[in-house]
């Protein structure tokens, strides 16, 4: 997980956007736009989802859709050229079986993000810039045959197990876009930050997945969603889906990046546990007992020899808070994204933060006593602020 506590702010954003529509199209998904129409029968859901995965996949799939984000306020983090990832976009949608092609279409430039089986690239024609991926290999299961789906005992067990942290409700027969398709809706039960539920539809012949929304807490509107206003099952062309960045473009390996392999320094074993840590970084850590009334549950540090980082875990589950705090020198100061965002005063004014608040979390970043900190949380700005101005007392 080192990734997500080195990269800066845009490459995280890129490779987290990337991931999640890999994940729907490596399942061959396109999600679409709700309709009127026939509904499946109702039925349970273990058997709604054990028919999914057990029902013949399209050989293919094409679609037309709407990307909504509406998490990052405009121009925030890449100025007035916002990329289509971070405003939303329209777009189409390859998938065969041999991977996926999403094309997002914006004033600023368009977005490629492609797929196989091992790599996932994001080319961001606003930077003329590609960040590719190495994807984790599927690991083999002792439960489940390779190649077959699971049995619906193992599913029925898999849905106990996720309903003692999550609420998770039927299998509501719907028609998504013409389809008939089941909508189940899934939401934390408890340490669940500032998410509020999540929504996914599949097609009941099929199995591909139909809809997929992310909503906040206390909101009716997605602050995350994929839909399509077209689509269709069919033959897809490989030309369609091997898509490669053009020529000239700058080429981020986040993969090497995520395991260290930055100016050939290799990683050193983590180091756990407050006095260990405070005793082997070569710079003040600072980790009290408890943020905002959550308890320090880790502290470890973690990274190359020569660029360590203390990463310091607050709570639990997603409503966790946590803070990374490195050597504040020319190449571990807070990324240019999250500069130029606004300002907080913490400490009594005697230090300055800046600030990206969104609807599902908060991020802030400063600088104090040669140490530079970022603190991250599905947290309101009001929460994260208290526990940064916590930090510098």
């Amino acid at each position: 997980m080192k990734i997500f506590r080195t990269l800066p702010t845009k490459r995280l954003i890129l490779l987290l956007v990337g991931a999640a529509i890999v994940a729907i199209g490596g399942a061959s998904i396109a999600v679409a736009a709700g309709g009127s129409g026939s509904t499946p029968p109702a039925t349970s859901l273990p058997n709604a989802i054990h028919d999914a995965l057990t029902a013949q996949k399209p050989t293919g799939v094409t679609a037309r859709i709407d990307f909504t984000n509406k998490l990052f306020p405009s121009g925030s983090l890449l100025g007035q050229a916002t990329s289509a990832l971070m405003s939303g976009a329209s777009g189409r949608l390859w998938a065969n079986s041999t991977g996926g092609r999403l094309e997002l279409q914006s004033d600023a430039g368009d977005v490629q993000i492609t797929w196989n089986d091992t790599k996932l690239t994001v080319y961001d024609a606003s930077s003329n810039t590609a960040y590719t991926f190495d994807l984790p290999q599927q690991q083999s299961s002792t439960t489940t045959t390779p190649g077959q789906p699971p049995s619906l005992d193992q599913i029925t067990t898999f849905l106990n197990d996720l309903g003692k942290d999550w609420n998770i409700s039927d299998a509501q027969p719907d028609n998504v876009a013409g389809q008939q398709a089941y909508t189940v809706t899934i939401s934390p039960s408890h340490d669940g930050g500032l998410l509020g539920s999540a929504q996914l539809a599949w097609d009941a012949m099929n199995g591909v997945p139909l809809k997929v929304e992310i909503y906040a807490q206390g909101s009716s509107t997605p602050a995350l969603a994929l839909d399509v206003t077209d689509i269709s099952f069919g033959d897809v062309a490989d030309s369609d889906v091997q898509v490669t960045p053009p020529a000239g473009a700058k080429i981020v390996d986040l993969s090497s990046q995520a395991s260290g392999q930055t100016g050939g320094t290799s990683s050193a074993p983590a180091v756990t546990g407050l006095a260990a840590v405070q005793a082997a970084a070569s710079f003040p850590v600072t980790a009290p007992d408890s943020l905002v009334g959550l308890a320090r549950r880790d502290v470890r540090l973690v990274g190359p020899t020569d660029s360590r980082s203390a990463i310091s875990v607050y709570g639990q589950g997603l409503g966790a808070i946590i803070v990374v705090e490195r050597a504040n020198d020319s190449s571990s100061g807070a990324p240019a994204q999250l500069q130029a965002l606004p300002t907080v005063s913490l400490d009594n004014g005697t230090v300055t933060a800046h600030e990206l608040s969104t609807q599902l979390g908060t991020v802030l970043t400063w600088n104090k006593g040669g140490v530079s900190y970022i603190l991250a949380g599905s947290v309101p700005s009001s929460a994260a602020e208290a526990a940064a101005a916590a930090l510098n007392q």
